[in-house]
């Protein structure tokens, strides 16, 4: 207890290196402050008076488990106190929304808190990497939320790939995915087509044969390789035949090819690699860092 009190008037930077946020130390985010928080910090609020983090990129939660949290709770409590900010109107989560919702659907009039003041850079940094801790982000979710921590946080894709632990090719082939028509988009969230779908339909320049090729996939269960195929004569592309002989440099080749998302061939010392349009060799540029 003693050394929780002593705890009381420290600055966020001393509680914890928020400056170096990443997916593997955000859940001690919580934690920490929990731990550090003194029992006069800790207060029960009003359910009424907050709302979820404005920067949640999660819009779809699972109810089932939602329900289960809340038979928890009913029957235990909130072991662990949300964490929250003081706005002009009541108080924003900063972390623990499904608390909260979980709360509500148990009946209960408050909920233990942490009031603790973070920037809204900080709070849609935290809110982003503690759903992609857990892994329940959907493509577009995920897309959205990559998209809007490069602005605000004014990171390059490389940056933030370190912070959220991916590759820098999926960090732009995720993005990506904001370029296909909203019908698309709705496809990918109620999992009519896959991400793996989707990230080839991304290259196609064309909304309307993109949006006809989602409807095929959809109607005919066709794989991630059969729209390959119809991608590359959408695109007027050349079909090339697959060298069967021996490649010494097979393994880059492969290497090369699940970084950048595209056929890659090395032949004679040479290295060829395919795009599909202007919009795809933007792409890969992106990958390996060059600026136009």
């Amino acid at each position: 207890m003693e050394n929780r009190k002593r705890a009381l008037g420290k600055g966020l930077e001393q509680l914890f290196d928020l400056d170096n946020l990443n997916v593997e130390n955000v859940s001690e985010f919580e934690k920490q402050m929990y731990n550090e928080a003194t029992n006069e910090e800790v207060i029960e609020l009003d359910i009424n008076e907050l709302r979820p983090n404005p920067y949640q990129p999660r819009t779809i939660f699972d109810d089932q488990a939602l329900q289960e949290l809340a038979n928890s709770i009913k029957e235990n409590g909130v072991f662990q106190p949300i964490i929250v900010k003081k706005s002009i109107k009541g108080y924003d989560v900063i972390a623990g929304e499904r608390r909260l919702r979980a709360s509500k659907i148990a009946g209960k009039k408050t909920i233990p808190a942490i009031i603790r003041q973070l920037s809204d850079e900080k709070m849609a940094e935290i809110a982003l990497l503690e759903n992609l801790q857990r892994e329940n982000l959907n493509a577009l979710e995920e897309a959205k939320a990559y998209k809007s921590l490069i602005e605000k946080l004014s990171l390059t894709q490389e940056e933030l790939a370190q912070k959220v632990s991916k590759s820098r090719s999926h960090i732009t082939n995720t993005i990506g995915l904001l370029r296909l028509p909203n019908e698309v988009q709705d496809m990918i969230v109620s999992k009519e087509i896959t991400m793996g779908h989707a990230r080839v339909l991304s290259k196609l320049e064309n909304n309307e044969e993109i949006i006809k090729m989602a409807k095929s996939i959809a109607a005919n269960n066709l794989t991630v390789r059969d729209i390959e195929e119809k991608s590359e004569t959408a695109n007027k592309k050349i079909k090339i035949t697959r060298n069967t002989k021996h490649n010494e440099y097979q393994y880059v080749q492969d290497l090369l090819r699940e970084k950048l998302d595209t056929k890659v061939k090395i032949k004679e010392k040479k290295i060829e690699i395919s795009f599909a349009n202007n919009a795809d060799l933007n792409r890969i540029l992106e990958i390996i860092n060059i600026k136009e």
